[in-house]
């Protein structure tokens, strides 16, 4: 590809978009045109983000976008993007949208989960899911993209295999452990350091908005309607995700499955020891841990991801690539961070 491609990034200054700007201002064939943020506007990259000034020190945050671009990053509240998303689609931009506000085709589901009414039925339809594994030939041709949570990132990779080789199973138990960077950078008393250093807790409990959306997704894959067990936990760690799915089946050669169905996927990875979540940290991709109990006939599949990663930004630089043609793995990096 020889022309830049001209991305605006809306929602600039919160992890998803840092973690995204940090990608970006390192893939050869992009150009970022402008931040917008309300909240910082007329303020310079140099204050807000002071670790990306050797690259964007100078440019200015703005309230809108002050120029033309070709596709637009949207890191804001699942309210917001639902009221930006047909304004720029009208416009004829493609968006990377990494709120959840078109994740889940079943508009009933905004209202239960999100406390709002999705009016943009039409648009909703049009939404493809951004899990290139599965859905990669769609994404190449969309102009919008719904980039996954990280939950369901972890949890939907996780559960892929089974699914796609009809294996029966009848439950699904997820249990999550996340940094807290998934929270958001904005201000809570339990995310302040002296409450949230050596303390765990579970949120969202009896009712959590990603589980809407991992079962859609299921259900578009498998055709079933399928009730998945979804508790979450914040550990202190700043970024990195650990889940761990409980599948009660019958099944043999459970690691055979899960290396034959990703064979070739450049960012997934089938480990013979359960994961660290330090592996995967500041990189796309996802390691994978199957393996089955025989005494209690359940498979249990560890899946590790990093939350700003594979679980949000660098997956929305994936999606980017396929849909404007370039090679996938552009600029995403996988080696990790470590220690």
């Amino acid at each position: 590809m020889e022309q830049t491609l001209r991305v605006c990034i809306y929602g600039a200054t919160g992890y998803t978009a840092s973690e995204l700007i940090r990608i970006l201002v390192e893939h050869p064939y992009v150009r970022i045109t402008d931040l917008v943020s309300s909240s910082t506007a007329g303020r310079k990259v140099s204050e807000v983000l002071p670790h990306l000034t050797p690259k964007l020190g100078d440019l200015v945050l703005s309230k809108e976008p002050e120029e033309d671009f070709d596709l637009a990053f949207l890191c804001l509240p699942h309210e917001v993007s639902l009221e930006t998303v047909p304004e720029l689609l009208s416009k004829g931009k493609k968006v990377v949208d990494l709120s959840g506000a078109y994740r889940i085709r079943n508009p009933k589901a905004y209202e239960e989960f999100y406390g709002f009414v999705h009016r943009y039925e039409d648009v909703l339809e049009t939404a493809v899911y951004g899990l290139p594994e599965f859905f990669r030939e769609s994404i190449k041709g969309a102009q919008l993209v719904a980039n996954p949570g990280c939950y369901p990132t972890a949890t939907l990779l996780a559960l892929y295999p089974l699914i796609k080789e009809k294996v029966e199973f009848d439950s699904v138990i997820v249990h999550a452990l996340s940094g807290v960077s998934g929270a958001g950078r904005g201000l809570r008393q339990q995310f302040h350091y002296p409450e949230m250093e050596e303390n765990f807790f579970a949120y969202s409990v009896e009712k959590h908005r990603h589980t809407p959306e991992m079962e859609d997704v299921v259900k578009r894959l498998s055709g079933r309607e399928m009730r998945i067990r979804f508790t979450p936990v914040v550990v202190p760690a700043s970024r990195g995700m650990l889940s761990t799915l409980y599948v009660r089946t019958n099944i043999k050669d459970i690691e055979d499955l899960y290396r034959e169905t990703y064979s070739g996927e450049p960012f997934i990875t089938i480990s013979r020891t359960p994961p660290m979540t330090k592996w995967v940290l500041g990189t796309n991709n996802c390691i994978l841990y199957p393996t089955y109990d025989a005494r209690s006939s359940t498979a249990i599949i560890l899946s590790a991801l990093d939350n700003l990663g594979k679980g949000a930004s660098s997956q929305a630089v994936q999606n980017m690539n396929l849909m404007f043609g370039l090679e996938e793995t552009l600029s995403l990096p996988t080696v990790p961070k470590f220690p």
